[in-house]
């Protein structure tokens, strides 16, 4: 099992949408994928369509220690693919876990309940809270979107940055601060966008942090799916004749060897011809 937490401490970077269609495209590849919502506005538990909705989620996971699978685990329409919806609204779980002794490292000691599954990611909120470090903490990958804009640059610096600065007297207690993988996001084909996102290769490039290659472009293709709630991969496993760019399974399967290169050969065995038939079998 491999714990991945997307992260940002900025919003509107498309963190959930990354880490939905990662989970997705993952599930399609056949890893058994649990995306975990621990963002109070919860936007990766209503990305897809659920085929059953547990009666708990990330509320009781945390506050109560649930892990009964049926409980908690919701499963989406997509094989593989399930989900802890988030149902926390109000930030209860917040002034809770400042309070609690474990606070912020109970998600690691309940992670191992989720061992049945190959990958969990865990989408987290777009802002600094004791939450997001524990998720951080649970993780042995952390994955964050940036921008190709200079403010959201700095932003990263300040914010991620820093958190991860601070989570280093954890170190103390035996545990490990996982690396930070950055994906550049939203890259347009403006020459001031391929600028700053060669900066931020060349500046970001250090100690836990490492810039990875595959950049998601601003596609229509990223937008629509998340506004049809299905995958983007599926969307769109093959570009137009008129387009010169990549489709949007061969960015999203790029990107996922990078992230995660133990599963390569289950990935590129991830081809046009393969995500057409299952589009054809979840339509008929």
């Amino acid at each position: 099992m491999k714990v991945t937490t997307i992260i940002a401490t900025k919003g509107g970077i498309g963190k959930t949408t990354t880490g939905a269609n990662l989970g997705a495209i993952s599930a399609d590849a056949g890893l058994r994928t649990l995306l975990i919502d621990a963002d109070p506005q919860p936007s990766v538990s209503s990305f897809f369509q659920l085929e059953y909705e547990a009666p708990c989620g990330f509320y009781e996971l945390i506050a109560q220690n649930e892990t009964n699978p049926e409980r908690i685990i919701s499963r989406t329409v997509i094989p593989n693919l399930s989900v802890i919806t988030n149902n926390d609204p109000h930030s209860q779980l917040v002034n809770m876990m400042l309070q609690a002794p474990d606070g912020r490292i109970r998600l690691k000691n309940l992670i191992s309940s989720f061992s049945d599954f190959d990958l969990v990611i865990i989408d987290t909120q777009g802002t600094r809270t004791v939450i997001q470090e524990m998720a951080v903490l649970a993780s042995e990958l952390a994955i964050s979107p940036i921008q190709p804009h200079m403010l959201a640059a700095r932003e990263f610096h300040r914010g991620t940055g820093q958190l991860f600065s601070d989570l280093e007297g954890f170190k103390a207690l035996g545990l490990t601060i996982p690396p930070c993988k950055i994906v550049i996001n939203m890259l347009d084909q403006t020459a001031d966008a391929r600028m700053i996102a060669d900066l931020i290769r060349t500046n970001f490039n250090q100690g836990l942090f490492e810039v990875v290659e595959t950049a998601i472009p601003q596609a229509v293709s990223f937008r629509g799916a998340a506004t049809q709630g299905i995958p983007t991969h599926r969307l769109e496993y093959r570009a137009p004749s008129d387009r010169k760019s990549p489709a949007a399974l061969d960015i999203l399967r790029s990107l996922a060897i990078e992230l995660f290169p133990e599963w390569r050969e289950r990935y590129e065995a991830l081809t046009a011809d393969v995500v057409e038939d299952i589009v054809r079998g979840a339509n008929s």
